[in-house]
């Protein structure tokens, strides 16, 4: 397969300067490039694919009348971080 090319990006000397301070030895600037483009891409399909897998779980929790409201989620959680503050607490004034 024939390789293609990014488009080049004009950036400002101190994002370059910045970029080339932390390359690896043997990597160019043009391989950094290339992983974070890579990194990028596999981030922005992993927070796609989350997203979607959290709207079909919504959808099937409130078609199915198994939803719990945020402000209960929440009140449940600030109850258990209270009691077990308070354990800690006993625990250190033992």
């Amino acid at each position: 397969m024939k390789s293609a090319t990014f488009p080049s990006v004009r950036v400002e000397p101190e994002l370059r300067a910045a970029a080339e301070e932390v390359l690896q030895d043997g990597e160019s600037l043009s391989s950094f490039v290339e992983q974070a483009i890579r990194d990028n891409i596999a981030r922005r399909l992993n927070l796609r694919e989350f997203v979607a897998r959290g709207l079909e779980s919504r959808a099937e929790a409130k078609q199915g009348g198994d939803y719990v409201s945020a402000d209960d989620v929440l009140s449940g959680l600030e109850s258990r971080l209270g009691e077990a503050r308070a354990k800690a607490h006993a625990k250190k004034n033992r």
